[in-house]
């Protein structure tokens, strides 16, 4: 439905007349008759007053389809850094909507996850800034310490804190619901291995053998082994997993690691360009950002600003990411890099 018709329609089912329309919003009637016939539209700064009083979204208003009001949602969340508390009262209402219209419930309220978490991260992130600027103002500032720990996810020193048990008794019990759910069974892997319980770990390694055939069995099988001291069990299930699955670039990806944990970070950046180089376009930006942080932990600026540098290549040739948070994030971090230098 075009804006005028659309219009018109909400006036008329909220049964006001043009008069009471303009009036509300302040322009002439005249102005209203000439939106509902397609001769002008509103400006743009009525938008939002229009929105209101008809308890629709900009959106609606134009229109847009359920799936392109999606992709909207979706890409705003790529895009935009902060959200306004506008955008996200209509993102959280037009959710609510669609779920009790049965339009993909579930991917609708993911949608939902992934704003709150995206807008999680960005206030964090300002919050290490806002932190260290404390910081710089005051060396003696011993409280911002905390915050700034917190905003870049620091180690918290309170076990009851950091342990993750409400989210390894989610995924116990989803586990038996689905066992056939390989993703559930490596996300409650990663949690048990993380709080050294590893008996349960065993069990659950069963459980992922079941219902996963790929290279993902022997390398939680490693990552059991190094977590209970046997290392050098371990690398011989690596060794083995670098033949077996030689053009897997997780794999190499998982290796490095290894070598991160064994405290050998040449090593680490070696594997990480050969998990960099086994990727098969569209290619995923996590191999640029981990060696751009494995040469910044050895003390190399340089190769981590040029290796974001084409992280920005490739998010612009493989994703065609023009503009958005995902690039600015990197573009920050590169400006950090340099002020360094």
């Amino acid at each position: 439905m075009e804006l005028n018709n659309k219009l018109r329609s909400l006036r008329l089912a909220k049964g006001v007349t043009q008069e009471h329309l303009a009036e509300e919003l302040g322009v002439t009637a005249q102005a209203i008759s000439k939106w509902e016939r397609g001769m002008t539209t509103p400006d743009i700064s009525l938008l939002p007053d229009l929105s209101v009083y008809f308890g629709v979204s900009i959106d609606e208003l134009f229109g847009l389809t359920e799936e392109k009001e999606y992709e909207r949602i979706q890409n705003m969340i790529w895009d935009e850094r902060l959200l306004t508390a506008d955008e996200i009262y209509r993102t959280e209402r037009w959710v609510d909507e669609r779920v009790k219209a049965d339009y993909r419930p579930a991917d609708c309220v993911r949608l939902k996850a992934d704003m709150y978490n995206h807008l999680a991260r960005a206030y964090n992130e300002m919050a290490a800034d806002a932190a260290m600027e404390a910081l710089a103002l005051d060396p003696k500032c011993y409280d911002a310490h905390a915050e700034l720990n917190e905003g870049l996810r620091g180690f918290v020193p309170d076990w009851n804190v950091r342990n993750h048990y409400k989210l390894i008794s989610y995924y116990k019990d989803f586990v038996k619901k689905n066992p056939d759910d390989w993703r559930a069974w490596m996300w409650l892997l990663d949690n048990l291995l993380d709080d050294m319980r590893l008996d349960e770990a065993e069990e659950a390694l069963r459980g992922l053998e079941k219902a996963d055939k790929t290279f993902r069995t022997p390398l939680y099988r490693a990552k059991l082994l190094w977590a209970a001291g046997k290392q050098d069990e371990a690398r011989k299930v690596f060794a083995q997993m670098e033949k077996d699955y030689a053009d897997e670039w997780m794999v190499f990806f998982e290796i490095s690691e290894l070598c991160v944990l064994q405290g050998d970070y040449e090593s680490a950046i070696e594997y990480m360009k050969l998990a960099r180089e086994k990727q098969k376009p569209p290619r995923f930006a996590d191999t640029y950002e981990a060696l751009a942080q494995l040469y910044e932990i050895a003390g190399d600026n340089d190769n981590a600003i040029e290796t974001l540098e084409d992280e920005i290549r490739l998010l612009k040739e493989d994703w065609g990411t023009e503009k958005g948070e995902e690039l600015d994030f990197v573009k920050r971090n590169i400006a950090r890099l340099k002020k360094m230098k």
